[in-house]
This record gives structure tokens, C-alpha cells and sequence, in this order.
């Protein structure tokens, strides 16, 4: 049975129970190992990742600035991030095909633990490596 990795554990510090949950469940059985990259957000780090594309090279990664707009990876008043980010191993950011597979899986995990979550994969401005409670 497979585990979540050392770098995926410390990314799910101050993450909401529930999303802990599933990825911890989601990675016993996935078809595609995976790795989570980015769990809770400070401030400054959700304002640098707004400033890219905008007033920083590269292009844009978020609407959320982190200060009149929050990201779901900030600390809710509940005291948790409700969102992650993962990539599919070995870290490929331009792998969708198999983020997708792994999406699916998490996803269905996701609704067999009675989760309510979201893909940012399949949004209009589309984020692959993003998941996200849905309250």
C-alpha cells in the first residue's frame, strides 16, 4: 500500500481534516503516485504568486491576491487551508494527462468519503494542480 510522501505530510500542516482525509486515503490505491507541493499560504506568498504575470515574469497563476480577494489555500476562520496542490510523479508541471488520471481518482475518493471537493482542472481559467473543499 502505498503512502504519502515526507514532502507531501509536511504540505498538509494546517490543512483542513477533511481534505487530509482524502488525500491521505487517495494515495493508498492511486493509479498514478503523486506528490503534494503547496498546502497553506501565507499572505506574502499568495501576494507573489498574484504578482506574477502582473507585475512579475511568467504568466498568471491566480485572481486571488491574498488580501481583498483570499485563496481557498489561506487560512480560513477555521483555523485550516482548504486547498492543495499536487503534481503527478515524477513533478511535471505540463503533465496533464497525468494529473488528470490522478484527479479523477482523487475525486472519486473524495465522494466515496462523502467530501465535497473541486478540481481547479476543470475550471475556465484552468489550475491542474489544484484541489479544493467545496463549502
Amino acid at each position: 500500500m502505498k503512502t504519502l510522501n515526507e514532502r507531501s505530510i509536511k504540505n498538509l500542516n494546517e490543512v483542513h481534516p477533511d481534505l487530509i482525509r482524502v488525500m491521505q486515503e487517495a494515495i493508498k490505491d492511486t493509479p498514478i503516485e503523486f506528490t503534494i507541493t503547496e498546502g497553506v499560504r501565507t499572505t506574502a506568498r499568495q501576494r507573489q504568486l498574484y504578482a506574477q504575470g502582473r507585475t512579475e515574469p511568467g504568466k498568471i497563476l491566480t485572481s486571488a491576491d491574498g488580501i481583498t480577494l483570499f485563496s481557498n489555500h489561506q487560512k480560513k476562520t477555521d483555523g485550516y487551508g482548504h486547498a492543495v496542490d499536487l503534481y503527478a510523479n515524477p513533478i511535471n508541471v505540463n503533465d496533464t494527462k497525468n494529473i488528470k488520471i490522478v484527479a479523477d481518482h482523487i475525486l472519486d475518493t473524495a465522494k466515496r468519503l462523502g467530501v465535497k471537493m473541486e478540481w481547479g482542472g476543470n475550471w475556465k481559467m484552468r489550475d491542474y494542480p489544484h484541489f479544493e473543499l467545496k463549502r
